[in-house]
């Protein structure tokens, strides 16, 4: 019985998301990005999350005002309704052209774009590194634009009609798709097997997982990346998009990674986690409003 209420209320609520997704794909990219900012900007402090991010700003930042932790809150709401409001039109966003006159809604220095290209020609499996910064699904994006073999993994949400519905949104624009969960990571060598690009996100918390210093606080990290580097040798790269002033993303990709190695020249894998959430850090530092503040990272 209770598990046929829970089958109910699921499909109940996958009603009006689909609605809402239908809303955000006549609005179109920018006008749905608008709307989605200025409803997690009115919603947003209401909600018990509000305390969780206000929280873990003021400890990251101690040394600047309450009015600062307060701006970086709201932009951060701002940042996460305009992500969420992007979902419907994840086939849409992308529009980069190194040749264009003008820069349009997506852009790749040619510096970058030059070392999406040596990956995809090396024949060489990597590993990818990104983290819950500006939108991150373009990362993924980017790879299946210029042609990268790749294999994402991502968190299935709870509801399994929803996340059919983001599975299908997600599969028009990235390349293999890998749910989170026990068969995760043999999935991710297997990929890796085949001579793919594997990405995931870092910067949630994993129980399980080693404590390195995050943001100014020991914090539970994935070591995942790391074991895989260790295991396949490959080479470990990190990228981000960065949501610009006028609507627009620029990509970033780092140069491979230069990871830490015990007495044995193997990766150290708990110092390479280590790095790996000093760049991330670097990164939320340099853009504070674009990060998912509300995870209870410290926990």
């Amino acid at each position: 019985m209770r598990r046929r209420l829970r089958r109910a209320a699921d499909a109940a609520l996958a009603l009006p998301v689909r609605g809402l997704v239908a809303l955000m794909r006549l609005l179109g990219p920018d006008r749905a990005a608008a709307f989605g900012a200025a409803l997690a900007r009115g919603i947003g402090p209401w909600l018990p999350a509000h305390r969780t991010a206000l929280d873990n700003i003021r400890q990251a930042f101690p040394e600047l005002p309450a009015a600062e932790h307060a701006r970086i809150a709201r932009a951060a709401w701002d940042n996460l309704g305009r992500t969420a409001a992007e979902y419907p039109h994840l086939d849409r966003l992308w529009d980069f052209d190194l040749e264009a006159a003008r820069p349009g809604r997506i852009r790749i220095a040619p510096e970058v774009a030059a070392r999406f290209l040596e990956l995809r020609e090396d024949g060489k499996p990597a590993l990818l590194f990104a983290a819950h910064l500006a939108n991150w699904e373009l990362p993924a994006i980017a790879a299946a634009r210029h042609g990268l073999p790749a294999a994402v993994l991502y968190r299935t949400p709870n509801n399994p009609h929803i996340a059919r519905d983001i599975v299908a949104l997600r599969s028009t624009s990235m390349g293999r798709l890998i749910p989170a969960g026990i068969e995760a990571p043999l999935r991710m060598m297997e990929a890796l097997d085949e001579g793919l690009h594997v990405g995931m996100l870092i910067d949630q918390r994993f129980g399980r997982g080693p404590r390195v210093p995050f943001l100014g606080r020991p914090a539970a990290a994935n070591p995942l990346v790391a074991h895989l580097a260790r295991r396949f040798d490959c080479p470990v790269h990190g990228a981000r998009a960065i949501r610009e002033p006028d609507g627009g993303f620029r990509l970033e990709l780092t140069e491979a990674i230069l990871l830490p190695r015990d007495a044995r020249g193997r990766v150290d894998v708990e110092a390479a986690t280590a790095l790996l959430n000093r760049i991330v850090e670097g990164w939320v530092r340099e853009h504070p409003g674009q990060w998912l503040w509300m995870h209870r990272r410290w926990r």
